[in-house]
């Protein structure tokens, strides 16, 4: 074999062995985004994303320009695990008008009970079939782990919001989690900047689920609003 092709080989190796030892920490990364999505997507779906992600980036990696690879890697591949929930592309057209009438039916089912309606008692009150009551609710579970702007950009209008500024994004989005009192400040920094899920929150806070999910939904719809989308 040539002095070349055996510097190619070992040099193959390192990038290969950089990976793998960094799978436990991609593995983790995807457990813990797992915990926060429907049951319907799976675990072993998201670290084979991961890893092929993570393969890809060792033998890409300059230890000259980054000197820590976990450092330049773990955004990269939780993106990848990112995009491929966007691939799914679970929440079609009709499906973000029935999620934002299921929000609705929720917050006024809340007014009269103690707990969240079933499947069955939105399809109900909705006039909908019960599979596709389940197949939006599950739809909007995904969507919830993904970026505020991503969220924000899913609405029917959504296109008109795609053209803001990121800055002008961000000052809003701070405006309007300023508007909300300390301890539901701390549910939002908990969901979307610490990746807890509904039931550590719910835990350490001693809120229900049902409470967080509603602040959550209040704040996209607040955001969407400040731009002129008051059907967010």
């Amino acid at each position: 074999m040539a002095p070349i092709d055996t510097y190619s080989q070992e040099l193959r190796h390192q990038e290969d062995q950089l990976a793998i030892d960094y799978l436990p920490a991609v593995r983790a990364m995807a457990f813990r985004l797992k915990e926060r999505l429907p049951s319907s997507v799976e675990f072993a779906d998201l670290t084979a994303i991961a890893t092929e992600e993570m393969v890809k980036l060792a033998r890409r990696y300059d230890v000259t320009v980054n000197d820590s690879f976990w450092g330049y890697a773990k955004t990269r591949v939780y993106g990848a695990m990112l995009d491929y929930l966007r691939s799914l592309d679970v929440l079609s057209r009709s499906n973000r008008k029935l999620v934002k009438m299921i929000d609705k039916a929720v917050e006024t089912y809340r007014l009269s009970h103690e707990y969240d309606p079933s499947d069955e008692e939105l399809a109900e009150i909705l006039d909908e079939s019960e599979a596709k009551v389940r197949e939006a609710r599950i739809a909007s579970e995904i969507y919830t782990v993904m970026p505020l702007e991503d969220q924000i950009n899913t609405g029917d209008n959504g296109s008109s919001l795609e053209k803001i500024e990121k800055e002008e994004l961000i000052d809003v989005i701070k405006n309007v989690i300023y508007s909300y009192n300390e301890r539901e400040q701390m549910i939002i920094q908990m969901y979307y900047f610490d990746e807890l899920t509904l039931r550590e929150i719910s835990s350490i806070l001693k809120i229900t689920e049902s409470r967080i999910s509603q602040i959550h939904k209040s704040v996209i719809r607040k955001i969407r609003s400040n731009f002129g989308d008051d059907d967010g």
